[in-house]
């Protein structure tokens, strides 16, 4: 018997080949965040989007499989680490990141600062890799954060490189929010900027997401001229002037950036 439709379609029309099980039972795996820490079977079926009954069976097979478990006394439910062997598959897997970490290695050396490959995901960028150098940082972004394209330097370096109608498709599609009071959410002038970007090599974001917070990025591009990745380079406000970043930098992150996608291109 097949499992009842998935309480929210969207009105798309359905695919034989979808397996609605699987999505629900991804979508409780990804209720699960830092404000969702741990959570009753009701609580769970909420924030999937899914019947009571739906999460108690998705909820069931993952605590036998081991991706999360039951409080004995409070009867709530927790991930556990074996949720990280899937996304350490995917970097284990992924040719971009063993190629770049050399290179993101040399940046941090030149600049003396913390140093990141970010990825695309939806309007998002993800990061990938991270060279941490020992000089202070205002913000912790460790493997598997998430920060928006339009308001971060690696975003618009991402978007950048991309044809201008789709760029400007995902910039429509953003929930352009401000983060801080320097936060720029006028799709028009995030246009400019990134034009801005083209012409430079690189984009930046000046307390934009974080106060305190600055940083440099250039796109990494495959051997279709496409973007695939972003590198980007911090520099907090406490070291750095915008006009210091931009001259004593840009150059070293434009350069590792194009190094990386030298070496992809190479690959294939």
């Amino acid at each position: 018997m097949n499992d009842e439709p998935t309480e929210d379609t969207g009105g798309e029309t359905a695919d034989a080949l979808f397996n609605q099980s699987l999505e629900k039972g991804i979508a409780v795996l990804r209720s699960f965040s830092a404000q969702r820490r741990t959570m009753s079977l009701p609580e769970l079926a909420e924030a999937a989007g899914i019947t009571k009954s739906s999460a108690q069976r998705m909820i069931y097979t993952l605590e036998k499989l081991g991706y999360v478990r039951k409080h004995p006394r409070t009867k709530r439910y927790q991930l556990t680490p074996r949720v990280m062997q899937i996304g350490y598959n995917y970097l284990a897997a992924d040719t971009v990141i063993d190629v770049a970490n050399p290179f993101l290695s040399e940046l941090t050396n030149v600049a003396g600062e913390t140093c990141n490959l970010t990825e695309p995901d939806g309007d998002e960028m993800l990061y990938v890799a991270r060279f941490v150098c020992m000089k202070f940082v205002p913000i912790h972004m460790p493997i598997g954060s998430r920060i928006p394209m339009y308001c971060t330097a690696s975003g618009r370096a991402y978007l950048s490189a991309l044809p201008v109608d789709e760029a400007r498709a995902i910039i429509d599609a953003s929930e352009r929010i401000a983060h801080t009071q320097y936060t720029e959410t006028d799709p028009g002038k995030l246009e400019a900027i990134l034009e801005k970007a083209r012409r430079n090599g690189y984009a930046t974001n000046r307390e934009e997401l974080f106060l305190g917070d600055m940083t440099i990025a250039a796109p990494v591009l495959d051997g279709e001229r496409r973007p695939v990745a972003a590198v980007h380079v911090v520099a907090p406000t406490s070291r750095w002037t915008l006009a210091e970043a931009e001259q004593r930098l840009a150059p070293a992150v434009i350069e590792c950036a194009r190094s990386i996608s030298n070496s992809i291109r190479t690959l294939g």
